[in-house]
């Protein structure tokens, strides 16, 4: 969803709400320190104005006194008013990772199936972080930009009202009407950008997890010119951003000397006039020359403002969409009597997989659920966890509707292996034991028995407590998928669903661990999908699809 800006500001700045006053603290100390650093300017120009006429008010000694004054004040202050931004910013990044999981954990596992990870990494990682320059050096400069700005346009009207309407329009013009032009120009180009960085991200991933494949069938000459082509189309749209960050500092010059130049004509036409004197022309163009800091740091966050927004949009995004499935908490729970699919109507998209479907699924019995690829196996066994929910019909357990039963009690109940096991980089335990909180050693060790994996396990070094790897890369496919049929065991559920269990293992260990599921499942009631017809033998109903 394509936000405007200032959309996009408004519902970052709501979650500023519980560290609010440490907010206004920063702005309060970021006004201070900018007047105070101006204060040395036009002290400055009033040291000068007595070194021309000693009869000038002021006393030098005064005039070196709070010009140090202002100096320490400025370094303090300065001090005082980052350390409050960043404070906050470190504060909100870690409450939105919070939420940022929060939401993944309602949108999964539809969600992740068929994205991109890498383009949900860059959002977890560098997204969030550019949040950082939002929260920290975007806000409280606004802020204090605007604030600033009305109290110096103040003291220039004290010389004349016209030098306070000239001020006040410089001030626009160059913290508000360019960082607008800027930003329009830019919107849409930092969300293409953030999202070319997420693609270039996937395709990284990708090239990294098949490195192999792409040294056995020589195809890195191809991998390194995709690279080599989306990091051009990457660079280009970097070198856009470059040279509206260039525009902005041209404009921003520009019209410092313009607005400075109108306001030493302004005096000396007032002079000539003889409204003001001598000090009145001198100290205000001196006045409106050190005072473009604030509003020219609001010009340039228009630069960085267009990847913050970007980044901010596809966060909101995240933290506003809606999940497939919500979950359920306020059901009584159910004991496992048996299931049944009665009319199923689903399909991804456009494209129809389960037309009319019906079953019923036996308690204490091994179904089998055999068919082509495509055919709808792993989609019923995802409908039954219900990570999604069906277009039409039913899907019940115990003759409930599962839209009618508590999330973690349908968990309880079902035990799910799929065709891939995800397998943590840790101890080879720890990765069976996620299966059951608080698992003892000896449950973790009689599950792998009955995956028979125990024996294999032994024969490594540090057995149990052999870590893994990422994505288990020290392990074998048939290896991996092992530890899913031994987490299933060690979660002991009543309903236990299958996804091609042994489509990684050898005829051998096929006949060991269906042995083990026969001998295992004599209370539970076990669907059992796989295109092998051998893997079929242990069902005692095979439905083909």
């Amino acid at each position: 969803m394509s936000r405007k800006g200032i959309v996009v500001m408004g519902k970052l700045i709501g979650l500023i709400k519980p560290l609010l006053h440490i907010m206004l603290l920063a702005i309060l100390l970021g006004i201070a320190g900018n007047l105070s650093a101006m204060a040395i300017t036009i002290l400055g120009g009033h040291g000068i104005l007595k070194i021309l006429n000693p009869d000038y008010g002021i006393a030098l000694s005064t005039i070196f006194i709070l010009l140090v004054i202002c100096a320490l004040l400025r370094g303090v202050l300065r001090y005082g008013e980052q350390a409050c931004n960043h404070y906050i910013a470190f504060k909100l990044l870690a409450f939105i990772r919070h939420q940022v999981f929060a939401v993944l954990r309602r949108l999964a596992p539809a969600k992740l199936e068929g994205k991109e990870k890498g383009n949900l990494i860059a959002l977890l990682t560098s997204d969030i972080e550019l949040l950082e320059v939002f929260y920290a050096h975007t806000i409280s400069p606004i802020a204090i930009g605007v604030v600033t700005s009305a109290i110096v346009s103040g003291y220039l009207a004290t010389y004349h009202v016209l030098y306070g309407v000239l001020a006040i329009v410089s001030y626009i013009v160059i913290g508000g009407v360019f960082p607008i032009i800027i930003s329009k120009a830019g919107r849409e180009k930092g969300l293409i950008y953030r999202n070319s960085i997420g693609a270039m991200n996937s395709f990284l991933l990708d090239s990294l997890r098949g490195l192999t494949e792409v040294l056995q069938y020589q195809a890195g000459e191809k991998r390194r010119s995709e690279l080599r082509e989306k990091t051009s189309e990457l660079e280009e749209k970097q070198w856009e951003f470059k040279r509206l960050e260039n525009l902005t500092r041209v404009m921003n010059d520009v019209g410092v000397i313009v607005f400075s130049l109108l306001t030493l004509l302004l005096g000396s036409w007032l002079f000539e006039k003889g409204t003001v004197g001598f000090e009145g022309v001198f100290i205000p163009f001196v006045t409106i020359i050190g005072s473009f800091g604030p509003v020219i740091a609001l010009s340039n966050l228009s630069n960085n403002l267009m990847h913050t927004l970007a980044s901010g949009n596809r966060v909101l995004d995240l933290l506003e969409e809606t999940p497939v499935v919500t979950e359920v908490t306020d059901k009584d729970d159910v004991i496992f009597e048996g299931a049944a699919c009665t009319d199923v109507l689903f399909g991804y998209g456009d494209k129809q997989i389960l037309k009319g479907f019906s079953s019923e699924f036996e308690k204490h019995k091994i179904l089998g659920i055999h068919g082509k690829n495509g055919c709808g196996k792993s989609t019923l066994l995802k409908l039954l966890m219900r990570f999604y929910d069906v277009s039409k019909g039913a899907v019940t357990i115990s003759k409930h509707n599962i839209r009618d039963i508590n999330t973690d009690n349908l968990r309880k109940l079902e035990g799910y292996v799929t065709q891939e096991t995800h397998i943590f980089n840790t101890t080879i335990a720890e990765n069976i034991g996620m299966a059951k909180e608080g698992a003892a050693r000896e449950e973790i060790i009689n599950a792998a028995k009955k995956a028979s994996l125990h024996e294999f396990i032994l024969s490594l070094p540090d057995g149990y407590d052999t870590v893994t790897g990422e994505l288990g890369d020290k392990l074998s496919g048939g290896e991996r998928q092992r530890i899913g049929i031994a987490r299933a065991f060690l979660h002991d559920s009543p309903f236990l669903l299958l996804d091609e269990p042994t489509s990684n293992l050898d005829s051998l260990n096929e006949g060991i661990i269906l042995k083990a599921l026969v001998d295992e499942s004599q209370d539970k009631t076990v669907i059992l999908v796989s295109h092998r017809e051998s893997t079929m033998n242990i069902a005692e109903r095979v439905l083909q699809l």
